[in-house]
């Protein structure tokens, strides 16, 4: 296995599109560089079909909407998660890990961390012709720092900065081309409306623009570099009190990634080679504004989640979700569940991946089972 097929495999286990592979009709390919960005990090959200942008604020609030920690009932939050990637494809060493924390320094002022490591395990190396060259171990991570700022009783604004490292093979591995670790900077920008009254009901809403930020190459070929998955979500949550102890939620999220779709191949190599190189060759702000005039269609570049969560007395919550993704943008749909039990400091979350499909339609997300701990301190 060459090299240059070692990266595009790595990016493929990072986040699978499903039944592209088994489609007849025409894709719109959307590539970007660390699509891990975009793999659901937490136990919660996992659970409700990776609704979260307007979604009661908790820890976990820095990898879908920021601004939310404003609202958090408690002084300071932090969440690990752990998720093993692709276990119904075989894969028993490829897992995304996180973590987040959160901390008011006053009423009006949040800073908060968050971080995400991938490990795609162990990959063996080969050239064109099946010699063994040797095994790399890729990964990658995201670390990022944030300060979010109350605007009202109900509005709140959040800004973060992330760097983004992502090391798939460093080096010369025998193929003449000397690879590196590819790094990026990215900045998120988001704003939360909290409308839950005094008896815990109302309407949330939230908008995020996230991962927004430089290209990441693997070569010192400036022209070789790819996209960031630049993002712009919008979400709804509703939260029903139906009594003192028994609560329901409805949630709604729309996310469109902010990265046109790759020129269409048409069969002749000159022409192919120059679109792709006027491809490459656009600016990152250039590239958010053209995803929208593409030539593709943009309802199908959609992706929506939705889910519900009951909570008994705060303490015992059970969670189910859908997400939806047109056919000719990767095709994962999914449903999922997933269940919370909250103590006076601690939530313990668990969220799964209903299996579908069958054969060579069967979800490789399937059985995708995460794990997440929140730790709730100070005073409220």
């Amino acid at each position: 296995m060459s090299i240059k097929k070692i990266l595009v495999l790595t990016t493929l286990f990072a986040f699978v599109y499903t039944g592209v592979l088994a489609q007849a009709d025409s894709i719109n390919i959307v590539s970007t560089a660390v699509p891990f960005l975009r793999i659901s990090p937490d136990a919660r959200a996992g659970g409700m079909g990776d609704a979260a942008i307007a979604t009661a604020p908790e820890a976990n609030a820095p990898f879908w909407n920021l601004a939310k920690v404003a609202f958090a009932k408690k002084r300071t939050g932090i969440a690990f998660n752990y998720t093993p990637w692709l276990r119904d494809l075989g894969l028993n060493d490829v897992y995304l890990a996180s973590a987040a924390f959160y901390h008011k320094l006053d009423d009006n002022n949040i800073i908060s961390s968050s971080l995400r490591f991938f490990s795609l395990g162990n990959i063996q190396l080969t050239d064109f012709s099946g010699n063994i060259l040797n095994t790399v171990r890729p990964s990658e991570f995201a670390i990022d720092g944030g300060y979010t700022r109350v605007l009202s009783n109900k509005m709140s604004l959040a800004v973060a900065l992330r760097y983004i490292n992502s090391r798939l093979v460093v080096g010369d591995v025998g193929t003449g081309v000397v690879y590196r670790a590819g790094n990026a900077m990215a900045g998120d920008v988001s704003l939360f409306y909290n409308g839950i009254n005094a008896d815990g009901q109302g309407l949330n809403w939230g908008v995020t623009l996230s991962n927004l930020g430089t290209k990441v190459g693997y070569t010192n070929d400036a022209r070789n570099k790819d996209f960031l998955p630049a993002n712009l979500g919008v979400g709804v949550a509703y939260t029903k009190a139906i009594n003192d102890m028994n609560k329901i939620t409805f949630a709604a999220d729309i996310n469109k990634l902010l990265v046109p779709v790759s020129p269409a191949a048409t069969g002749n190599y000159t022409t192919d080679s120059t679109n792709l190189a006027n491809y490459r060759s656009t600016g990152v702000v250039s590239s958010w504004f053209k995803s929208f005039s593409d030539g593709s269609n943009q309802l199908n570049a959609l992706q929506i989640s939705v889910g519900t969560e009951y909570s008994y007395d705060e303490k015992f919550l059970l969670r189910a979700g859908y997400f939806y993704e047109d056919k000719s943008r990767g095709n994962r749909r999914y449903f999922s569940a997933g269940a919370g039990f909250n103590l006076s400091f601690m939530t313990v979350n668990v969220s799964y991946l209903v299996p579908s499909g069958s054969g060579v339609t069967r979800n490789p997300l399937s059985n995708t089972l995460r794990l997440g701990v929140v730790f709730n301190l100070g005073e409220e």
